[in-house]
């Protein structure tokens, strides 16, 4: 009907149309994410505030060539984020202006992380990278193109970290 035409342009005809849809979201994991202003809780905890902290919910796409957290300008408008940093960065595309900004709780399937913020236009999906699926110990299925706690921890929630320079303890005993 009408939404896919207006969704996805004017196909010639239904079959192009629902080809144009599957190749859009072919190999995408997309995952909702609860962000949430980490000042505003912050604030609360410490009792300076009676309201409640500024969060959305959002559909990001994972995408584990990127590092951390980008979302769009209008998620950070509505969450209130602060500025920190404006800098240049090179791109495939030439270059490009980044902004930075304060850091967000990210809330998925049960556990929670914390991570800066990169905006990203509002024609772009929000991603969700590296760093906060590591520290959420959270890997994609490729084969069911999905996110699942990492296996290789037996359901649990672990965050693995190593000393740089040396080798892991041996346990005594």
């Amino acid at each position: 009907g009408n939404k896919i035409f207006a969704t996805f342009g004017s196909p010639q005809n239904w079959f192009e149309a629902l080809n144009m849809k599957r190749t859009k979201t072919m190999g995408r994991v997309v995952v909702k994410l609860r962000v949430t202003n980490l000042s505003d809780i912050n604030v609360k905890e410490r009792n300076f505030t009676k309201d409640e902290p500024r969060a959305v919910e959002v559909d990001a796409l994972v995408d584990t060539g990127a590092n951390g957290l980008a979302l769009k300008r209008t998620v950070i408008r509505a969450l209130g984020l602060r500025k920190q940093e404006t800098g240049r960065l090179s791109t495939a595309s030439g270059p490009a202006i980044l902004n930075r900004y304060e850091p967000v709780r990210v809330d998925l399937m049960e556990r929670h992380g914390e991570s800066g913020v990169i905006e990203v236009p509002d024609t772009t999906p929000n991603l969700l990278g590296q760093i906060p699926l590591a520290e959420m110990d959270f890997v994609v299925d490729p084969k069911l193109r999905r996110l699942i706690p990492n296996p290789e921890h037996g359901g649990e929630w672990k965050l693995e970290l190593y000393r740089l320079g040396a080798a892991p303890r041996q346990s005594q005993g």
